[in-house]
């Protein structure tokens, strides 16, 4: 599929000059825009997913400042219109453009279709960004999906739904302390009594949207297959500094879950039987976790 690209030169980081690019996830559609560091010659790439505040630069020099010299990073940005981008707004990022595609503060992060172009759902967009960054750069052999808050929320997700990787890549996912999960049973540590929403979408696998790519067990095959990697910080609980409590969901559906994003954390992952990487020090902060020498090991596992 071919895809338009343009890009804006920024400011040069530690490996190389920074971009922000666009392209058409799908012709005539729409454009979604991105960082990169354009590295040359990479063979591995990192593809990080923003916070709710949609915070894609920050997120991006974090996950830079983590990648092994040479690794391709990419971080894109999803687009809300003016008029709603008010309550998801970071200072200093792009704000949306003509021909832009747009989502609401919400819908991104479950991976929903484009407000102004309803066949362009963000993970499909995120697909297409695969396979255009297999066109661009043949030789990367393995692309890792991190993402952080809201953007590993997105990313757990799109682990049950992804398409699959190119010939000659394998796909990675981390997910660093999301606010809340998408449970693989109805199975939760704190199950709430009249409320059937923790186990409905985005919470669990009831009512899956109809715009997602399949039906809930091919979804949870295709999670259990998926390479995950999971991280919390130590001080992401309670009123902890920078734990940021006062935003987190508390909805029934969200404290079935848990009641912090440690704790949150620590169910799931025992839910499934996978490790846990709890970051010594860090409370809420991608700056913080994805640097750290666990975030390391996880963005770059050798």
């Amino acid at each position: 599929m071919k895809a338009l690209w343009w890009c804006l030169a920024l400011a040069p980081m530690a490996q190389g000059a920074t971009t922000f690019e666009h392209f058409e996830p799908v012709p005539g559609q729409g454009t979604l825009g991105f960082y990169s560091n354009q590295a040359a010659n990479p063979r591995e790439a990192i593809i990080a997913f923003h916070g709710h505040p949609r915070d894609a630069r920050h997120t991006f020099e974090a996950a830079q400042t983590a990648a092994t010299p040479g690794t391709l990073v990419l971080a894109p940005l999803f687009q809300v219109p003016e008029g709603r981008a008010d309550r998801c707004h970071s200072r200093g990022e792009p704000e949306a453009q003509r021909g832009d595609l747009l989502w609401t503060c919400s819908t991104w992060l479950t991976g929903g279709p484009a407000s102004n172009a309803a066949e362009v759902t963000a993970f499909g967009a995120i697909d297409q960004l695969v396979a255009e960054v297999h066109r661009r750069w043949p030789q990367v052999q393995r692309v890792t999906f991190a993402g952080f808050s809201a953007g590993a929320q997105w990313v757990q997700h799109y682990a049950a739904f992804a398409a699959p990787a190119p010939a000659g890549m394998h796909l990675r996912f981390v997910v660093a302390s999301p606010g809340t999960w998408l449970y693989q049973s109805e199975q939760r540590p704190q199950p709430q009594a009249g409320c059937p929403e923790q186990n409905q979408w985005k919470y669990g696998f009831e009512q899956l949207p109809a715009w997602l790519p399949f039906d809930a067990e091919k979804a949870r095959q295709h999670y259990r297959q998926a390479d995950i990697t999971y991280l919390v910080g130590e001080r992401d609980q309670g009123d902890a500094p920078g734990a940021h409590d006062r935003i987190l969901d508390r909805s029934c559906a969200a404290q079935a879950q848990g009641d912090s994003r440690r704790a949150r954390a620590e169910a799931f992952t025992q839910s499934v039987q996978a490790p846990l990487a709890v970051v010594p020090e860090c409370a809420h902060e991608v700056s913080c976790v994805f640097p750290s020498t666990e975030g390391r090991q996880a963005l770059n596992p050798g």
